[in-house]
């Protein structure tokens, strides 16, 4: 929706597109950058250089949608005169017209639901060749030796805490030819790891008539090794959904890595299903030991909520434990959240803000504990790390067990060969593990 005084950006004119959220937002973005750079314009050094600023923002938790907000309003203070500020993402999906009421900082407040409509709004015409999906628009040459590619949109589940489903709409899955040409372009652009996205990975294809589809995608995308693409890593499994065909398929081809983003949120049984969710932490574990079975190198990551209501001190007392037989590499752990529309938000027996800190705080100490045991397990080990770049002039990058943007790094020491190129794997040794980060010497 758009203000009538809206001006039409211009073709020479210079945008800045501000990113918030998880990963599959950054995808978004990207191809918001791509159209934008299609339709004549340029980027901008910042965000007050430019004529057109374009946020993307989350509205996952309270906690997302203030940050979004207070960005918006800062970007809108920052910004040249004459500047247009347009609000775009999940929080302009979600919220429309009430949030271009109560934002009148910006110009415009326009949703995805076809990227096409920004472009309206943007240049106050349609984008050339008419409509177009925004999940099958171009990218730009990826930044980093990785890349995010998102395979589908919106999620069928009815977890009672997300609201997701509400504002991103039923799963569409992306054809698989479509994926296999937009992972090629990001390879010959530089990207030597792929990473898979979506808010139901592992259910990618169901919508389809394809469930179980990620396998067979897995086996086309390892097609692209011979061009060199070295990894493939996949985030946000659903557990259920993590069985023995997907398993094989990224513990036996060659670009997949053992690192397995497990969608958890809890391990009382008794709680998940009030949560609407499927398992319970024996059958976690269970899956989590079959998998080292088969492969003692994989790495684990999680997230779990906090306070969920009802849940007691036997629930929680249950989830620690849970936390210590696991054993997992890394947990993103956060508090209950209220989500207007949710089942849970109309649930009773709330938690006890208190308690809820007390509870998040006592599982923060275990799993940090346990994050760094793990990384101290790799002191003197050899691996292969990816080279990203660097970080205050030290050369940064991952092995397999480090997500991009979300976990440790794997930093240099000035020891050893000259700075191995950005791009490159390289095989090094581990000297020593700073928190949650790794420091190695080049083998």
């Amino acid at each position: 929706m758009a203000s009538s005084e809206f001006s039409a950006a211009r073709p020479g004119q210079r945008f800045w597109v501000e990113t918030l959220g998880c990963p599959k937002n950054a995808v978004d973005s990207d191809k918001v950058v791509a159209s934008l750079l299609g339709d004549g314009l340029s980027p901008a050094g910042s965000a007050a250089d430019a004529d057109l600023v374009v946020v993307n923002t989350c509205a996952f938790i309270e906690a997302a949608r203030q940050e979004s907000i207070e960005t918006v309003l800062a970007l809108s203070d920052a910004r040249k005169d004459g500047a247009r500020l347009v609000v775009t993402g999940c929080l302009a999906e979600r919220y429309g017209g009430e949030l271009a009421a109560a934002l009148p900082e910006a110009d415009a407040v326009v949703g995805f639901a076809g990227e096409g409509s920004l472009a309206e709004v943007v240049l106050r015409r349609p984008p050339k060749g008419g409509p177009r999906d925004l999940l099958e628009l171009p990218r730009p040459a990826p930044a980093a030796p990785w890349a995010y590619v998102k395979v589908a949109e919106g999620c069928d589940r009815t977890c009672a805490f997300c609201a997701i489903p509400s504002f991103r709409g039923k799963q569409r899955s992306r054809a698989p030819e479509s994926i296999l040409a937009e992972a090629r372009g990001l390879v010959a652009g530089g990207a030597r790891e792929i990473v898979l996205v979506a808010q139901d990975l592992a259910s990618y294809g169901r919508d389809t008539g394809s469930p179980g589809a990620l396998a067979p995608l897995l086996h086309s995308l390892d097609g692209l090794a011979a061009e060199g693409l070295a990894r493939v890593r996949l985030l946000y499994l659903y557990p259920s959904q993590v069985r023995d065909p997907l398993v094989g398929a990224i513990l036996d081809l060659e670009t997949p890595v053992p690192y397995f983003d497990l969608s958890l949120q809890h391990a009382s049984e008794r709680l998940l299903k009030s949560m609407r969710r499927w398992g319970s932490g024996d059958r976690f574990l269970t899956m989590i030991e079959d998998i080292r079975r088969r492969e003692p190198d994989a790495a684990f990551r999680s997230s779990f909520i906090v306070g969920f209501p009802g849940e007691t001190e036997e629930d929680h007392e249950e989830l620690l434990a849970f936390v210590e037989g696991a054993g997992l590499d890394w947990a993103g752990l956060f508090p209950f959240s209220p989500e207007e529309g949710t089942a849970a938000a109309a649930m009773g027996d709330t938690v006890d803000d208190d308690v809820v800190k007390e509870r998040l705080d006592e599982l923060s100490v275990v799993q940090d504990r346990l994050t760094q045991a793990a990384r101290d397990a790799l002191v003197g080990s050899r691996v292969e790390v990816l080279v990203d770049g660097k970080e205050a002039g030290v050369v940064v990058g991952r092995t397999h067990r480090e997500a991009p943007e979300i976990d440790g790094v794997v930093r240099f020491s000035g020891d050893g060969a000259g700075p191995p190129a950005v791009g490159s794997i390289v095989t090094a040794d581990v000297v020593s593990a700073v928190g949650p980060d790794l420091i190695v010497v080049a083998a």
